[in-house]
């Protein structure tokens, strides 16, 4: 029947039915096959979602899109342009300054791409910037998104596990800031290599602290987020809905962006995208189950530790897999379905179980930059195409922005090597933090 699960789940994803569903009909029918109980579908579907630090998830989401609505994304752009648009390529290093700091609001790659990118794509070809290098920028930036804490994919590997969230959360910041240096240094090497512009003169101290001051709410919301989580003050669910409370004051009253219609569409776009993910944990627990009770993990961790016990090379070979995965899987699914499989591998040979998570993590994400299901990369490419046609251009196509990821891409893989082999950049870090 384990042979019936994995085809049943094949054929669904290939007839194109939603990953949660072609989870749960693959689950059906290794339950009817087997004849075990019925019930027992049932009662491990709602085990799933049976968990306090799940509803992070929404709270993140939901204070995400009040900050976008209530017009954060052109707030943090015209603050990091402020700071560097006098050097050379200064929008590009203002691309991902904004990334870093939305990515501590948002928690998903994608809503930076489309939030972020909708403003900044246009602006960079308008000053002289080449169309596919800005959607390459924008696109690289956002995998940031999902390694900055809050991130809701840390979230699901997490709670899955019984890890803990908050200190996952500290152990993604410096793999995070690092990605954020390594894709500046590219934007630098790129921008004196084909002249791009910048601006004519250095923002004067009272411009910076004007442009400070419009984006010091969505600052501060960062800061409540990593300093309440990170000294113990909050859980990562209660720092959530601080956020979503902290959130709809700072749109409706300070920038003034927010009305109840635009609220109320706020709200229905995160119970729909909540409500998605939340179906896709309950069916994956179920599948999970299954995998469990077969022992697919234990055979798995054997057959890979019976060709080498060397760390190393299994966490070489665990890096490549995830990869390949990640150019065909979404996110969250891949992690549902895989991470409690190969965390048993890698703590069998003594990888800390938190530096594994945001090695997934990082693995999976990089895939939303990638073809041919780089969810990131397809929302720039539109974004970039319909800038193009705007200003009397033949359109972007998606070749040419996969070319001027390729450096990009380069720099995150070199920090997703180094936060693999190096442990003190990410479990090293959540240690001090916490004192052990």
């Amino acid at each position: 029947m384990v042979a019936a699960l994995f085809i049943t789940f094949v054929v669904c994803l290939f007839v194109g039915i939603p990953v949660a569903f072609s989870l749960g009909v693959a689950s059906l029918v290794y339950f009817l096959g087997t004849g075990m109980p019925i019930i027992q579908f049932a009662q491990r579907f709602f085990a799933g979602m049976d968990s306090f630090t799940l509803l992070c998830i929404p709270g993140f989401t939901f204070a995400g899109n009040l900050m976008n609505q209530g017009g954060i994304s052109d707030k943090l752009l015209g603050f990091a342009d402020a700071i560097v648009g006098h050097l050379s390529g200064g929008l590009a290093y203002a691309n991902v300054l904004a990334s870093m700091v939305f990515a501590g609001i948002s928690g998903t790659a994608l809503a930076d791409t489309v939030s972020l990118g909708g403003i900044e794509i246009p602006m960079m070809a308008k000053q002289g910037y080449d169309v596919p290098f800005s959607v390459a920028v924008t696109a690289a930036s956002s995998c940031m998104g999902p390694i900055i804490p809050p991130s809701v994919p840390m979230i699901i590997a997490a709670t899955m596990t019984g890890l803990s969230v908050s200190k996952m959360f500290m152990a993604g910041i410096v793999p995070g800031i690092l990605m954020g240096a390594g894709m500046c240094f590219v934007c630098w090497y790129e921008s004196k290599k084909h002249n791009y512009p910048k601006r004519d003169r250095m923002s004067s101290f009272k411009e910076i602290v004007h442009e400070g001051r419009e984006a010091i709410w969505a600052i501060i919301m960062v800061a409540i987020i990593l300093f309440g989580i990170m000294g113990g003050v909050m859980t990562p669910t209660e720092a959530s809905i601080v956020c979503i409370a902290y959130g709809t004051i700072v749109s409706f009253v300070v920038y003034r962006k927010l009305n109840l219609k635009s609220f109320y569409g706020c709200l229905k776009t995160t119970l729909s995208s909540s409500a998605a993910i939340m179906a896709l944990v309950a069916f994956a627990n179920v599948f999970a189950y299954i995998l469990t009770k077969e022992r697919i993990p234990n055979m798995i961790a054997d057959a890979m530790l019976g060709l080498t016990s060397n760390k190393y090379i299994i966490l070489l070979l665990i890096n490549l897999f995830l990869i390949f995965v990640g150019m065909f899987m979404e996110t969250i699914a891949a992690i549902l379905i895989l991470f409690p499989v190969l965390l048993q591998l890698a703590t069998a040979v003594g990888v800390d179980p938190v530096q594994f998570g945001i090695i997934v993590v990082m693995n999976l994400v990089l895939g939303l930059c990638t073809p041919p299901v780089g969810v990131c990369l397809f929302a720039a490419t539109s974004i970039g195409d319909k800038t193009s046609k705007d200003l009397g251009g033949p359109g972007n196509k998606l070749s040419e922005n996969v070319v001027a990821l390729i450096p990009f891409m380069i720099s995150n893989f070199t920090v997703l090597a180094l936060t693999t082999y190096v442990p003190a950049i990410s479990v090293g870090v959540a240690n001090l933090i916490t004192g052990r």
